[in-house]
């Protein structure tokens, strides 16, 4: 399972740089957004991987489709991304590979003696900490959320309207 939800994770992060449809790199971002979700799940970070499913998956990738949607019927053409700087961004990439790997070849992945059994239910205490100690962040998250999206709403209703008339 691991390496199934590795290689799509992989697999679609990869055919994002080659993707030129902006709709499509959306939903290819959701495919590796969801794979990383079930490696989560299978290295026992429950609370990671629904963050990761509500947050990313769910939130922002619906604001970047969104968008999307919004701007091709702006444009009455399909929104298509133009790949012009190839050999800046291998440099970039091939740098930070470099830079991933020293890293990770210079740490020690020896687990310690003293590390802390993790807890019974990390999930279930986390959650009673948000609603406890951080409920007012946590709602004003929520309003802010829903002010943007009744905006986009509004914005998308005038944009409709002026096209009418």
């Amino acid at each position: 399972m691991f390496t199934f939800f590795e290689a799509a994770a992989a697999l679609s992060a990869v055919s994002l740089i080659f993707i030129r449809q902006v709709f499509y790199g959306a939903l290819l971002l959701i495919v590796c957004l969801l794979s990383l979700a079930a490696l989560y799940i299978l290295a026992f970070a429950e609370f990671v991987a629904v963050t990761q499913i509500l947050v990313y998956a769910g939130g922002i990738v619906v604001v970047i489709l969104f968008g999307v949607m919004l701007t091709a019927k702006i444009g009455e053409k399909p929104l298509v991304v133009q790949h012009g700087n190839v050999f800046g961004g291998a440099l970039a990439a091939a740098s930070l590979l470099a830079l991933l790997l020293y890293g990770l070849a210079e740490h020690d992945f020896t687990p310690e003696a003293s590390a802390v059994p993790r807890a019974k239910d990390a999930v279930q205490d986390t959650g009673l900490v948000m609603m406890r100690d951080f409920v007012l962040p946590f709602e004003l998250a929520g309003m802010l959320l829903l002010m943007a999206l009744i905006g986009a709403a509004v914005i998308a209703a005038r944009t409709k309207d002026k096209r009418a008339s």
